[in-house]
């Protein structure tokens, strides 16, 4: 990896994923699994759990990009704007600082259709070719 270097990932999530999501982590706020609940809410909407949606980094960072023999040691995130099931995203990364040992600070912004942000942060990775059997 190298600075300035990035990568995208399209995806999305479907209320399925939002209810399993929901039944791990006990999280069963009805803003993100009961419809009429959340349509009375200012989104209108179920919206999804912001740590499911912030999941596809380390998704990413563990099995695309770099992938085996990534170890995710820090993520901050901030949650600029809802996102929905069943609609699109894109989650965007590039290398805005390399460290000693293998690490690297990631920018990690997931951007809806309209190319508005929904996340900004930044993650801390490390990329240790050694650990690839």
């Amino acid at each position: 990896m190298k600075l300035k270097e990035s990568f995208q990932y399209e995806f999305s999530f479907t209320q399925e994923d939002v209810n399993r999501f929901s039944e791990i982590t006990g999280d069963d706020n009805p803003i993100h699994i009961n419809n009429e609940y959340a349509s009375k809410t200012r989104f209108q909407k179920r919206v999804l759990h912001g740590f499911l949606s912030g999941s596809i980094f380390s998704k990413v960072f563990g099995t695309i990009w770099p992938g085996n023999g990534t170890i995710y040691l820090s993520q901050n995130m901030n949650f600029v704007k809802p996102m929905y099931p069943n609609e699109n995203y894109t989650a965007k990364f590039e290398v805005i600082e390399v460290l000693p040992k293998s690490r690297f600070v990631i920018s990690t912004i997931i951007e809806n259709t309209n190319n508005q942000n929904t996340i900004e942060g930044e993650a801390v990775i490390k990329f240790d070719d050694d650990l690839i059997p």
